[in-house]
């Protein structure tokens, strides 16, 4: 593997996919290396980890909106291409039984992701489809192989049922995601639960994580009896999430875990690819001796599967443009989008996991032709994409990357405007909470210098999940009679603004802005959030269950508007105006209380005061239509204003030290935390 990152280097125009399949050819002939592959272990050890990594790259905002199509691509496309192309398969290939032609047709439905992106960005696909090709090559790796092992199953038994396996399929689909769901929405409580105990060792957190697909996998195919390949596609979406924050808490994991999955992934990757040629000459000779056929005859059946498996996929995604008519359906379009679809490591580990002999005792049929037609099809549509993309695209130099390449991868309200970084006394040495506290008032700082109209939801964003660390770090630093002080404080702010609140969504039902279905559910949430902040309890595992508890409720209430959205019952708009409004009325109410005459605004935390603003600003931001931005807009916003804040974390350290408020040894400390902060600052910006 190393060898072929080496040659990749200096042959850029040559995929290191192609590279090392032809190593691993060259260790079969010369060294006759055999690898025998048991198929339950190879599932597990290289699908599960590969699918939950692609489940954790699921880029969700682009790709929720067109969830519709990509669904459809990746299932509906996958068994209309397990069955005609199956079929077409079976008439190319007679000697070949259906059975083992469906199979075939399964594996080979899979495309890679990162050669997909690869490929659409280089020829500059429209936006709907390259999203489209992304999106279904995220998905279409699990139903693939839920269509293969089916095949398989009536190859070794020799009995099929279509109405046992629609039954099955359900189930095992079903219960595979619900599963998925569970076992991480535990592991990654389980790891929240051990951080606030203080267990934040960054190998160990590494390690859970990594663990995370095998544990999900042997689970759900060992109790349940489900598919663990849809359970770790959704296990890896749950922890990407969970994971999705814009200031991370501990930079330094994130860095971690993302560079150690990228070394998981390569390895995983490659070493299909090397066995995939380590397997061509055992494939190729059974092809070779068997009077059936002869090795010409395989290659052309291998380029007319191909040919069928593209034929499909140009028509249904020219299909699918003319039916969207969203735009010109362009056959060109839907050619460069067919020839995207480059077949990668699932469909190599796939059909190299086809079993030996059938429940018989027989030799499964065609198990070398099958093995030696998949190969073919990975090889051709991998050379196929390389020869065609310098015609589409001879302006961009950029080579082909598969998964096995390196992957280095405005508000008029009056309010009290509180500022949040007051100076240290020079002669107090701080603990690293309390500078990591003070630096990060300083950015905060630097964020509402750089805010204005156009960016507000960003600047609101980043100062919200920085008050959050804040909160959590004073935590630990003040003594328990202080922090229960600020916490009362915290509760009296949040009666007053959930009162504004109330009065709102009442004014609004009484003047017919909103239907009382809506107020109803507005006020159970209002009374939910005044049940949570009246709890006072700060015990690790209560207050991990309670946010957990919140993030489900969230979870479950965005399903419930989904469908109500979609079947007409709700409008977005009025929930947009509810929280538009009880926002900016509970931001009144604190500034009427806190101008009471009977109100000394010196004696509440200040920081609490902050908080709850920004917490009502972000709402009010999030709620305006006519000041939203496009994603990448915003994106670049939030970047922007992330560097800046980056640079005031790093004066202040300066001027801590300067100041002998913190030692070397804590500024070196301090710096390592902002320079973790900024490489995950550039992988966010790369993917």
């Amino acid at each position: 593997m190393l060898i072929s990152n080496v040659i990749s280097h200096y042959l850029t125009f040559i995929p290191v996919s192609l590279i090392q399949v032809a190593l691993g050819l060259v260790m079969a002939l010369f060294w006759e290396i055999e690898i025998p592959l048991d198929t339950d272990w190879f599932l597990l050890l290289f699908i599960a980890p590969l699918l939950f990594n692609d489940g954790r790259r699921f880029p969700k905002r682009e790709l929720w909106k067109l969830r519709g199509p990509i669904f459809a691509n990746s299932i509906l496309l996958v068994f209309l291409t397990t069955i005609v192309g199956g079929y077409l398969i079976y008439l190319l290939i007679p000697r070949m039984s259906l059975p083992v032609s469906f199979a075939l047709a399964a594996i080979l439905s899979p495309t890679d992701p990162v050669a997909v992106q690869s490929i659409s960005k280089r020829v500059k696909l429209p936006d709907r489809i390259l999203h489209l090709v992304s999106g279904e090559s995220l998905i279409n790796d699990a139903s693939g192989l839920i269509a293969f092992k089916y095949a398989v199953a009536a190859t070794v038994t020799g009995v099929f049922s279509f109405g046992q396996a629609l039954g099955d399929f359900v189930y095992i689909s079903l219960v595979g995601l619900i599963a998925g769901f569970i076992l991480m929405t535990i592991i990654e409580f389980l790891r929240d639960v051990l951080r606030r105990q203080g267990i934040n060792d960054v190998v160990f957190n590494t390690v859970l994580q990594i663990m995370a697909p095998f544990v999900v996998y042997v689970i759900t195919e060992s109790v349940f009896h489900a598919s663990g390949v849809i359970a770790v596609v959704t296990a890896g979406a749950v922890s990407h999430a969970q994971g999705n924050r814009l200031i991370e808490d501990l930079p330094e994991l994130r860095l971690v875990t993302e560079k150690t999955w990228n070394i998981i992934v390569y390895l995983l990757n490659g070493i299909v690819f090397l066995i995939l040629g380590d397997e061509l000459p055992i494939a190729t000779t059974h092809i070779i001796h068997d009077a059936q056929f002869n090795t010409l005859q395989a290659v052309a059946y291998a380029f007319g599967a191909w040919v069928i498996l593209l034929v499909i996929r140009v028509i249904w995604i020219y299909v699918y443009q003319v039916v969207i008519k969203t735009e010109h359906a362009s056959f060109r379009v839907a050619l460069l989008a067919g020839l995207s679809g480059v077949r990668g490591a699932v469909t190599m580990a796939g059909v190299l996991s086809l079993p030996l002999v059938t429940a018989s005792g027989q030799a499964f049929p065609q198990r070398s032709l099958a093995l030696f037609v998949a190969a073919g099809v990975i090889i051709i549509s991998l050379v196929a994409a390389v020869i065609t993309l310098p015609l589409v695209a001879p302006d961009n130099p950029t080579p082909l990357k598969t998964r096995a390449s390196i992957s280095d991868d405005d508000d008029e309200t009056d309010d009290e405007e509180v500022s949040v970084a007051d100076e240290p006394e020079t002669v107090h040495r701080l603990s690293e909470a309390e500078a990591r506290i003070y630096i990060m008032r300083l950015a905060i700082n630097a964020i509402e210098e750089h805010r204005h109209l156009e960016n507000q939801r960003a600047a609101y964003d980043l100062i919200l999940d920085y008050q959050f660390i804040i909160r959590r770090l004073e935590m630990r630093v003040r003594d328990d009679e202080d922090m229960q002080r600020v916490m009362q404080d915290e509760v009296t702010l949040r009666e007053v603004a959930l009162a504004g609140e109330i009065s709102a969504l009442k004014r609004l039902l009484e003047h017919q802005q909103i239907s009382h279905h809506a107020y109803q559910t507005a006020m159970k949430q209002v009374e939910r959030t005044r049940q949570r902040f009246n709890q006072t309890t700060d015990h690790a595992i209560v207050a991990a269950a309670r946010n957990w508890g919140i993030w489900l409720r969230h979870l479950k209430n965005i399903i419930v508007r989904t469908i109500k959205r979609q079947s007409g019952q709700m409008v977005e708009n009025e929930w947009q105006l509810i929280d538009r409004e009880s926002a900016k009325a509970a931001i009144k109410a604190l500034s009427k209380y806190l101008a009471r005459d009977d109100v000394d605004p010196q004696q509440i935390d200040r920081q609490a005061i902050y908080h709850l603003v920004v917490f009502y600003r972000n709402r009010v931001e999030r709620a305006r239509e006519n000041q939203r931005v496009p994603r990448e807009q915003y994106l670049i916003q939030l970047n922007r204003l992330r560097v800046m804040a980056l640079g005031a974390e790093r004066a202040g350290i300066q001027t801590l030290l300067e100041a002998g408020n913190i030692t070397w040894q804590m500024a070196g400390r301090l710096r390592q935390y902002i320079n973790y902060s900024e490489n995950v600052l550039m992988m966010t910006t790369e993917e």
